[in-house]
């Protein structure tokens, strides 16, 4: 989630109600003690049995003042050793999202089915287990950075400022994965990262803050769905940028139509947007013939109206398709997934504001689940609001005091200069409008081969932001990721 798609009035969605009934004796806000419970999930070659726990993991300022209280849930396989066993640390993004979406949606030994088709925030949320965890290779540690989840600041003002910045976000949170290492005794562990939207932006940052100055070497990056350089979607008036990486996506949503769309599906499109497309674009609107023949294939490609298309010069906006895609059905579509749709509430006017199919449908089933997961599965019942979304993180986040936009690309790049062992993994979801694949594929054709070109790979899935979310993608996935961790740090 980024900041450009996170509501503002991301409510509390009953969540005070489900907890005020059953809040233990304890400060009002203040965190409990840590809990954990021991549990087992079902996978189609193994039976896992985990330890999951949740604890707050304090941060000071150097004369020992707290700062901060993390939350972090962790999963730890039962029957290993696990100074030997990989772990992994988890972020989601927004800025201000909470590590709900990659815990409960793909990653942890329980799933809760969200963000589909036919899905509704009144369906029951139902947790069932993950035959795709990646528990089954790697223990899992989800952070919730300041304001998300149930984790604060203390004291509020100059020290949540602190947290909500680029620079300041990452040295917490790598701090946070440092301390945590240490406090497990898991400092001989292999490391790995994973994020998705701005927690992939932000696993670069940590990894490098983590190799810098805490002392921690990481064997491995996992960034789903992300921004790595904010730099190439700014300036959509003269730069054709925007429209040539957006417009594989918006193919691929209508080709979808006929069924799953893979990568090897979009070459032809991606190589029209990187040719003639972009070539025609440069040539701008006072070009006749140029506008013609961008409109026509643009048109062609959407399935959108050619007329329609025209009158937008062929550079086809975000909010627009997913208005105009379904407009015949009365219903529009998500940026998050363009074929997950909903009813358009005012369907007969020029514009319309909806809500997001899949962002804001999912908000009231997984805050429940979360919210449910603590209190009932662990016991950890906490008198405040669990952020799902905070829209307030998101508003007041500082992107920098530069002029040139947030990008983490420089930190990958360092990152595995220093470090041959270290290998990446960028997925995306081929029907994502909000952080079209092109633009990481951007990004990372530009970055030097570091000795092996295989060390860094991208992969497209049918699905969109959240591609985790359908079976078949999220299946795929995992075993990408397996790959990843058994090439980057091979079993003893």
């Amino acid at each position: 989630m980024i900041r450009s798609c996170v509501r503002a009035a991301l409510g509390a969605v009953l969540v005070s109600t489900l907890v005020a009934s059953s809040v233990l004796a304890q400060e009002p806000g203040a965190l409990p003690p840590d809990a954990s419970a021991k549990r087992t999930a079902a996978t189609p070659d193994d039976t896992l049995a985990y330890t999951v726990a949740v604890e707050p993991v304090p941060l000071s300022d150097p004369e020992g003042k707290k700062l901060a209280e993390i939350v972090v849930t962790s999963y730890t396989l039962d029957r290993t050793k696990p100074a030997l066993r990989p772990i992994t640390y988890v972020f989601n993004g927004g800025p201000g999202a909470a590590s709900a979406f990659l815990n409960f949606g793909g990653l942890g030994p329980k799933r809760l089915a969200f963000g589909n088709e036919g899905d509704t925030p009144s369906d029951p949320p139902a947790m069932v287990d993950n035959a795709d965890s990646w528990l089954a290779f790697t223990d899992l540690v989800f952070v919730d950075p300041v304001g998300t989840g149930y984790s604060r600041s203390v004291g509020g003002g100059d020290a949540e400022r602190n947290f909500w910045s680029v620079q300041g976000d990452a040295e917490s949170l790598s701090r946070i994965v440092a301390k945590h290492l240490a406090s497990k005794n898991r400092l001989m562990s292999p490391v790995f990262l994973a994020g998705e939207s701005y927690g992939g932006f932000r696993i670069p940052l940590i990894a490098k803050t983590l190799q810098s100055r805490d002392g921690v070497g990481v064997r491995g990056l996992v960034a789903i769905s992300p921004v790595l350089d904010f730099s190439i979607r700014q300036g959509a008036d003269s730069s054709p940028l925007t429209w040539v990486n957006g417009l594989p996506s918006l193919a691929a949503t209508m080709r979808e139509t006929k069924g799953p769309v893979t990568r090897a599906d979009l070459t032809d499109v991606e190589a029209y947007a990187t040719g003639p497309f972009m070539a025609d674009l440069m040539k701008g609107p006072r070009d006749a013939a140029a506008v013609e023949r961008i409109s026509a294939k643009v048109a062609e490609l959407t399935g959108l109206d050619p007329a329609f298309v025209k009158r937008l010069g062929g550079r086809v906006d975000v909010r627009s398709f997913v208005r105009e895609f379904r407009r015949g059905q009365g219903k529009v579509g998500s940026a998050y997934d363009a074929n997950v749709t909903a009813f358009d509430p005012e369907p007969t006017a020029g514009r319309s504001n909806f809500d997001d199919p899949v962002l804001d449908g999912a908000l009231a089933p997984l805050t429940r689940a979360a919210v449910d997961f603590y209190a009932r599965d662990l016991g950890y019942r906490v008198d405040r609001r669990y952020e799902l979304i905070n829209g307030e993180v998101n508003r007041k986040w500082r992107w920098g005091d530069g002029q040139e936009p947030a990008e983490s690309a420089s930190e990958l790049r360092e990152v595995l200069a220093l470090d041959r062992k270290i290998r990446v993994l960028v997925g995306h979801g081929a029907t994502d409008l909000v952080t079209p694949y092109m633009e990481s594929k951007m990004v990372l054709d530009q970055l030097p081969a570091f000795g092996d070109p295989e060390r860094v790979a991208l992969k497209v899935y049918p699905g969109g932001h959240m591609f985790y979310t359908r079976d078949a993608s999220r299946a795929a996935f995992t075993r990408d990721v397996k790959a990843l961790y058994d090439t980057a740090a091979p079993a003893e």
